[in-house]
């Protein structure tokens, strides 16, 4: 499949963060495979995350996402390994009917505090389709097939 045949999602820079936001491109794949956009720390200046600090760390972007299309943002595979640096609800949803600025939220897990830096890749975006459904309410739900890892495990009921 060529990227012809993707979905169109379209991006705008955040006015009030054009100026800083300018020097810095948008995400970007780092490979012809690769599943996720590279995410940018759109900070004006260096922040220092202690450990066990969460943060929301700006992108500068703002996303028009099509019906049935969700961007998840995700860790990055460097940071989180290198200093414990990770994504909190990860992964982070952005709805479709969402169009405010894509922000990472961050949180230390390390020992050591980390100084986030300008242009820093914070994380991953990746798109995925979904499915909305009407739930049902009942007195009861069919078992589930049992399985050996499951054998002793009591069968859900709804109340």
């Amino acid at each position: 499949m060529s990227r012809k045949d993707y979905h169109v999602v379209k991006i705008m820079r955040m006015p009030h963060t054009a100026s800083l936001a300018g020097d810095l491109p948008l995400p970007e794949y780092q490979s012809e495979r690769a599943a996720g956009l590279d995410l940018l720390a759109a900070i004006p200046a260096p922040i220092i995350l202690a450990p066990g600090q969460r943060m929301l760390t700006p992108t500068g972007f703002v996303l028009e996402l099509p019906p049935g299309i969700e961007a998840q943002t995700r860790p990055h595979p460097a940071l989180s390994f290198c200093h414990g640096v990770t994504v909190l609800n990860a992964p982070g949803t952005v709805d479709p009917d969402y169009h405010g600025e894509v922000m990472v939220m961050l949180v230390n897990l390390g020992s050591d505090p980390f100084t986030l830096e300008r242009g820093m890749p914070i994380g991953r975006l990746v798109f995925a389709p979904f499915a909305q459904v009407n739930l049902q309410e009942g007195a009861a739900i069919e078992p589930a097939v049992p399985t050996e890892d499951r054998a002793n495990h009591e069968q859900p009921r709804l109340r």
